[in-house]
């Protein structure tokens, strides 16, 4: 096997994945709830560990993966800085300062909602000054939502979400972010600090960016919610039908800034610069700062930020002239992730696009590169025979096999998620998305060039590439409405028990892990081990209907 995708090494997953197994065993209360004692321990290991580096190998692997999993769950109990006392206390009003730190997308006129953090309170709230926590608002007549970087003065009904709450629920969510309360029926009483400069705008250039979408689609309001969606992240227009339509076919991810976002608007821009003859170091650094305002700008989602993270790195090595090594700047990117913030990791999307990403790097690259050697193009003709039909066949037929092995890693972990996150069971996602994964990239490549001809003054053009972008989301919702009436293409299905899913979903990937740091040996059982993992978990661990 050529070593394309294989022999790749990531040496910081020697910190990630015991970091995680810390923070899992942090919240599931199994090591001390004591940060400082934790936060010793780990330092004493970690010293040990630098002073047997090198000396005894096993003792420093043992040594270093205590100490991370002992910080893992000091981190876990600092950033889930749980009040127990708090717990039996009802709900009750309160007035609070809050420095807005996320905003949430209106379900309606409004409504505002986010997360942020405690900058002050009355002295019988002192105690949380410094929490986090979710807030939703009602806003008065004409006036704007707050802004990520604002303060504000607030009153509202505050209470305590539950330090265990039921799975896969809103709460659940919120704890999962690291949220400890929740302020409802809340209205802003006075603007204590406006958001910067900067985050003013963002928010302009939002508005901005939404408008240049909808021009030329006036009329077509159904496609233009699914185009808002997939650009700017923004799934309050997708009526109920479109969103169970795109659920129960799999391709929900398809409207989250995330990886094939930022991966298709990195690839257009690298393009358009090349066109200009931009120097591509400079196109490096230019390609970066436009990603991270387009992450801003759409609200700097963990999803968006974990993928810019991915792309980062990616840029970054080139710029230093390093090799390009994918898994270890996803490695590199979930370490940094985590180390911003580690709570992050309890998050849905956080699990389905490292599994994802993963699963693609060390399973679905190097099974393609297996399926290509094993049935190489025109084995019987030399290559220095081919003629350039032969050469146009060959590198269609090495992209076809390189879009199903990816198609087919995503499924192996978006068929466990699916059940886990959504109740679904989606038999036909690997067809479904390796026919809409293609068109709806052409979609944020249209609407990237729409932005940019809109941005630079050419609303003609940007006209035009919105109604392509019009034509392409027709083709999808048509195979989609289509596809799903295919008898048997999906099925409600959920975990018989809450751990299943997550602990099915971590050994798929240590199993693609273990195959790809080996090579996936024929006498170890090649491709298939996962796969049957995968399949198993299925059949014993979910009930459908």
């Amino acid at each position: 096997m050529t070593s394309r995708s294989l022999r790749h090494r990531a040496p910081l997953l020697w910190l990630v994945l015991p970091l995680l197994a810390g923070l899992s065993a942090g919240r599931l209360g199994w090591l001390p709830a004591s940060p400082t004692g934790l936060a010793g321990a780990a330092a004493g290991l970690a010293a040990l560990a630098g002073f047997t580096a090198g000396r005894t190998p096993r003792v420093w692997a043992v040594t270093m993966g205590l100490a991370m999993i002992l910080a893992g769950g000091a981190s876990y109990t600092l950033y889930r800085a749980h009040l127990p006392a708090w717990d039996a206390l009802p709900p009750r009003e309160a007035r609070l300062t809050l420095r807005v730190t996320r905003t949430f997308t209106p379900t309606e006129a409004r409504r505002a909602s986010g997360a942020a953090v405690v900058t002050a309170a009355d002295a019988h709230l002192a105690s949380l000054r410094g929490q986090r926590l979710y807030y939703a608002l009602t806003l008065a007549a004409g006036e704007a939502a707050p802004i990520r970087g604002g303060e504000i003065d607030v009153t509202g009904v505050l209470q305590s979400l539950p330090e265990r709450p039921v799975p896969d629920s809103f709460e659940d969510f919120l704890v999962g972010a690291g949220l400890n309360f929740e302020l409802t029926r809340g209205r802003v009483t006075a603007t204590v600090q406006s958001a910067s400069a900067y985050q003013q705008f963002c928010a302009r250039l939002l508005v901005r960016m939404d408008a240049l979408l909808r021009t030329g689609l006036e009329a077509r309001p159904e496609q233009v919610a699914v185009y808002r969606a997939m650009m700017l992240g923004q799934k309050r227009d997708l009526s109920p039908e479109q969103h169970d339509l795109f659920m129960h076919s799999g391709t929900m991810h398809l409207f989250a800034i995330n990886g094939l976002h930022i991966g298709v608007v990195a690839v257009s821009l690298h393009l358009l610069l090349a066109l200009l003859r931009c120097p591509r170091a400079a196109a490096n650094v230019v390609v970066l700062a436009v990603l991270w305002l387009d992450v801003d700008t759409t609200g700097a989602s963990p999803s968006a930020v974990r993928a810019f993270l991915m792309v980062a790195m990616l840029e970054s090595a080139w710029i230093i002239r390093r090799p390009s090594n994918p898994l270890a700047a996803i490695t590199a990117a979930a370490l940094l992730t985590l180390l911003l913030d580690p709570l992050d990791f309890f998050s849905a999307s956080f699990e389905m696009s490292y599994a994802v990403v993963t699963a693609i790097l060390t399973f679905g690259l190097p099974l393609a590169e297996r399926w290509q050697a094993g049935w190489p193009a025109f084995p019987d003709l030399p290559e220095e025979a081919w003629r350039w039909h032969h050469w146009m066949r060959a590198k269609l037929r090495r992209r076809a096999f390189d879009v199903l092995g990816l198609g087919c890693a995503a499924t192996l972990v978006s068929t466990l998620s699916g059940v886990e996150f959504f109740g679904v069971f989606a038999a036909g996602a690997l067809v479904a998305n390796l026919v809409l994964v293609p068109l709806a990239s052409g979609v944020i490549m249209a609407g990237v060039a729409s932005l940019v001809c809109g941005l630079a003054g050419l609303g003609w053009a940007g006209r035009w590439c919105n109604e392509a972008a019009g034509a392409l989301l027709g083709l999808i919702d048509l195979l989609i409405r289509q596809g799903t009436r295919v008898p048997g293409a999906f099925w409600t299905a959920h975990f018989r028990t809450d751990w299943a899913g997550p602990a099915a979903m971590a050994a798929v990937v240590a199993m693609c892990l273990a195959g790809y740091a080996t090579g996936w040996r024929k006498e170890r059982g090649g491709f298939w081990p996962p796969v049957a993992l995968a399949a198993l978990a299925v059949i014993v661990g979910v009930k459908f209907g």
